[in-house]
């Protein structure tokens, strides 16, 4: 009887251990970020995880974030996009000179400048998808004539300042925390949405796991969807805590509502829906996708106006937070967008990445930058850390696809 029970134990162990093998990449880099977490909370003596600095860390970081959504779906299918920071610069001097020069109502502006980001992408789309330019030249073209029509637009300065509405997208929050001594509506919001979040999570995966029993395709055990269950729930709560009822709290950031939508629709796009389904089948092999009838050069051309809509939204964003458009504006965004698809996960070939892995890949790099900063770390050695980040994650990467071929 013993000797049965071990067998079974020793069986279950087997498991589980298989199970987290073949969840390694999808595992891995949650385990990366909760370790680079406590690890800066301990360096900084617990000033990492302070309201205020979250809040700090997420408007500081999104639109890197969002510019991460588009890139890891370029990257999926295939594509790289090197213009992205020259593109959200030149929106965003396109912007600020129709709200200070040419007297648009702010939220004309900004759907003129989203408008506009969709034109950018129609272009580079024309000549990576019809014309048949490999997208690494047409985007490195892309970044030098967007950058230099930054420069035109702005007359090689800075402007400054615009409204008040104009800047709430980037550097707002839903309720100001007017008086942090007492329950202020912002608490009450800032736990609402909270609330609202964690339902909507909670309901989603149960209604994906029925699904998928029905459907004979259900493939992670009772355990593992309890824990990822129960991570993800804490982490909401957690994150509500501190934005809302902790000291030192402002209440949420409203780019977190706008990065939150998008995640939840791309995140939808990406797994439920045709479009999704061909990118996935274009970047794992574009051959067999064009014969099976996909039509791929219809899929990149909507990628790039997809990546340049977020691009527009990741300027106007990044003007609104500094109250300014410089002609530097975007610097480096895109190596920045593209070290979070790789870090979450996105493979160098194509054919694999998640959005909800590049959010966590920028994550990274948002948690590294913060908290190197929080140490005094200068930007010399910021650089080097984030080189060693990125080239690490793409051995995984390759590390990965070696042993499952093996």
């Amino acid at each position: 009887m013993s000797s049965a029970s071990a067998t079974r134990t020793a069986s279950s162990r087997s498991e589980v251990l298989s199970f987290l093998s073949s969840r390694l990449r999808q595992i891995g880099i949650f385990l990366v970020l909760i370790v680079i977490v406590i690890l800066f909370q301990v360096l900084t003596e617990g000033r990492l995880l302070t309201a205020g600095n979250v809040s700090n860390v997420i408007v500081q970081n999104s639109y890197i974030l969002i510019l991460a959504i588009g890139m890891v779906m370029i990257i999926i299918a295939g594509h790289i996009d090197l213009s992205v920071g020259s593109v959200a610069a030149f929106v965003g001097a396109m912007s600020g000179v129709m709200v200070r020069d040419l007297d648009f109502p702010w939220w004309v502006a900004i759907i003129v400048s989203l408008v506009i980001g969709a034109i950018v992408g129609c272009w580079q789309g024309f000549w990576v998808a019809i014309v048949g330019i490999p997208a690494f030249i047409v985007t490195l073209a892309g970044m030098l004539i967007f950058r230099g029509l930054t420069q035109i637009v702005l007359g090689n300065t800075q402007i400054t300042p615009f409204p008040t509405e104009y800047r709430q997208l980037g550097a707002g929050y839903v309720f100001p925390q007017l008086f942090p001594a007492t329950t202020s509506p912002a608490e009450w919001i800032t736990v609402g949405l909270g609330l609202i979040a964690l339902v909507m999570f909670v309901v989603s995966q149960l209604q994906g796991r029925i699904k998928r029993t029905k459907l004979n395709l259900e493939t992670e055990p009772a355990w593992w969807f309890i824990v990822k269950l129960a991570f993800g729930s804490g982490l909401i709560l957690f994150l509500t805590y501190l934005l809302g009822v902790a000291p030192g709290s402002r209440g949420t950031p409203i780019v977190l509502i706008v990065l939150g939508v998008l995640v939840v629709v791309y995140t939808q796009v990406m797994n439920r829906s045709v479009f999704g389904r061909h990118i996935y089948a274009v970047g794992g092999n574009r051959n067999a996708a064009n014969l099976s009838g996909i039509n791929s050069r219809k899929i990149d051309f909507y990628l790039f106006v997809n990546m340049g809509v977020l691009a527009a939204l990741a300027g106007i964003i990044f003007t609104g937070r500094l109250n300014s458009a410089g002609p530097g504006a975007g610097n480096l965004f895109e190596l920045d967008a593209i070290a979070a698809a790789f870090i979450g996960g996105a493979a160098v070939q194509g054919g694999v990445g998640t959005v909800i892995g590049a959010i966590t890949g920028g994550l990274i790099v948002g948690v590294l930058n913060n908290g190197m900063s929080l140490l005094g770390v200068s930007t010399d050695y910021q650089q080097f850390i984030k080189g060693v980040v990125l080239l690490l994650a793409v051995a995984f990467d390759v590390y990965n696809r070696k042993r499952a071929r093996s």
